[in-house]
């Protein structure tokens, strides 16, 4: 079952749960008052009204239960959503390294006096305009060398879209717990 699936049933059975239990505290508080007002049946409604209070400590117990399964699968959701979101901050950040080394390596290329596509210098320029002209003052320094050509780095690569959905990925997440019984 799914965590998102289990979420809407235990919470369904929890607001039953609250009405029943007020429906049972109502029951009682107004057997108390006839009580009160009938000193007669004073004992019976008194009686009545414990066999009410069970009832109310039993249905408490079971939203007790209740909560604390529904915790846990809020435990298991948020964890689900953190372990996600991990994930991409870990895909942006390498995606990050990844360009950040290729920018060096144009930097690099460039100041030894290579030659470099235009794209990959529109990159540099693009990144940090202070490097691309650090980078260009070098290789006047490095004219004697032989200019190597180099291709791009950034050649056949597509700008890939990843969609990113945390809590999809935590509502659709699988878990094992029973169903609740629906009491009347």
């Amino acid at each position: 079952m799914k965590i998102g699936e289990a979420q809407k049933i235990y919470r369904q059975q929890r607001q039953s749960l609250i009405e029943q239990r007020n429906s049972l505290v109502k029951q009682r508080d107004e057997l108390l008052k006839k009580g009160e007002k009938n000193e007669s049946e004073r004992e019976l409604f008194s009686k009545e009204a414990a066999i009410l209070e069970l009832s109310i400590n039993e249905t408490t117990k079971e939203f007790d239960k209740n909560q604390e399964i529904l915790d846990a699968l809020t435990e298991q959701y948020v964890a689900v959503w953190n372990a996600e979101v991990a994930r991409q901050q870990n895909d942006v950040l390498s995606k990050a390294a990844v360009d950040m080394s290729k920018i060096m390596e144009v930097a690099r290329r460039i100041a030894k006096g290579a030659k470099v596509p235009a794209k990959d210098e529109q990159k540099l320029m693009d990144y940090s305009m202070e490097l691309y002209m650090a980078a260009k003052n070098m290789a006047v320094l490095n004219t004697s060398n032989k200019k190597e050509k180099y291709d791009s780095l950034w050649d056949d690569e597509e700008e890939e879209q990843t969609e990113y959905d945390p809590e999809g990925k935590a509502e659709n997440a699988e878990v094992a717990v029973d169903l609740p019984e629906i009491s009347s």
